[in-house]
């Protein structure tokens, strides 16, 4: 085998619907106001008991299963989250014992809203390297623990979710080398204030523009290292952060037409590294995906990091 491909994707949102409308019983805001600088309607917000681990279990669950493979068949888990509490047990042994995946390696990855395509990459490198044959990759948060629900520039954007992948080997390579690194020199801009109980911050300004004018020559690369142009593209799945930064970084990238482009935030909010895979698993239940064409993952965040491959559809 010569590369590694996404053979199947899950996903799992809470119950519970935080609407704008919500928001303006809790903070100075409203529904026109949120909007125009974010472009969300809704996010789901986990109930108190539901925790990170549940949620990627449940998404790792229905990727799973799509894929047809045995739990035995696993042979890594990465969990990529930046909100779970848990050290250890991680996440990721969490979702494995759960799932009665036996024998696999475990562990979660941190590289906050950037974290699943890292994650993505780190199985295919893991399988190229044969040193597995499958893979589970979940990006899962609880974004709501970490909210300053006084703070009405931060506490609109954010909601909980999960989203999985299972990363097979393959003899041709479907998932593209990946396009990541950081800016630690800007780490602050998006950050969790860590102390007992963490609470994210960012400075919104400033992310704005790195992402909107730095960003989509970078995600561009992505492209050239998979051997393909931008205009090749099919879909493009960019972490859900902001529904302007989206069309920002879309419009600069040259995209044609056709090109189906995720707008997940506008219902479902920043889910930081749930965003990309929880995306990519709804729009693929909903046959948005074109199987077999080139789909441009591309995340960024906190660090500042980022991190993106081109794929081949599922």
């Amino acid at each position: 085998m010569s590369g590694s491909r996404v053979v199947a994707l899950g996903h799992h949102q809470p119950e519970r619907v935080l609407t704008n409308a919500d928001l303006e019983k809790m903070v100075d805001t409203n529904d026109e106001w949120i909007r125009q600088r974010t472009g969300i309607s809704t996010r789901r917000i986990a109930a108190p008991t539901e925790t990170v681990a549940d949620m990627a279990s449940v998404a790792g669950a229905k990727a799973l299963a799509a894929s047809g493979l045995a739990p035995s068949d696993i042979g890594q888990v990465i969990v990529a989250t930046c909100s779970a509490i848990d050290r250890s047990p991680s996440t990721a042994a969490q979702v494995a014992a759960r799932l009665s995946i036996p024998s696999a390696v475990v562990f979660d990855l941190n590289n906050a809203c950037a974290g699943f395509c890292t994650a993505l990459a780190t199985a295919d490198h893991t399988i190229r390297a044969g040193a597995a044959q499958h893979a589970l990759v979940i990006g899962a948060e609880k974004m709501s623990d970490l909210v300053d629900w006084t703070d009405r520039s931060s506490c609109i954007l954010l909601g909980d979710g999960a989203g999985a992948a299972v990363v097979s080997a393959s003899p041709d390579a479907q998932i593209g080398p990946a396009t990541w690194g950081s800016d630690p020199t800007r780490a602050n801009a998006v950050r969790l204030v860590d102390d007992w109980q963490p609470r994210f911050a960012q400075e919104g300004q400033a992310v704005f523009r790195w992402a909107t004018s730095e960003l989509p020559a970078i995600a561009a690369q992505a492209c050239a290292k998979a051997g393909i142009e931008v205009t090749d593209l099919a879909a493009v799945v960019t972490h859900q952060a902001n529904l302007r930064i989206i069309e920002a970084m879309t419009k600069r990238l040259g995209l044609r037409d056709d090109v189906v482009i995720a707008r997940d935030v506008v219902e479902s909010g920043n889910t930081s590294a749930a965003s990309v895979p929880l995306a990519l698993s709804k729009m693929a239940e909903r046959g948005e995906l074109p199987s077999g064409q080139p789909v441009l993952l591309f995340a960024f965040g906190g660090g500042l990091s980022w991190a993106g491959q081109v794929i081949t559809a599922p």
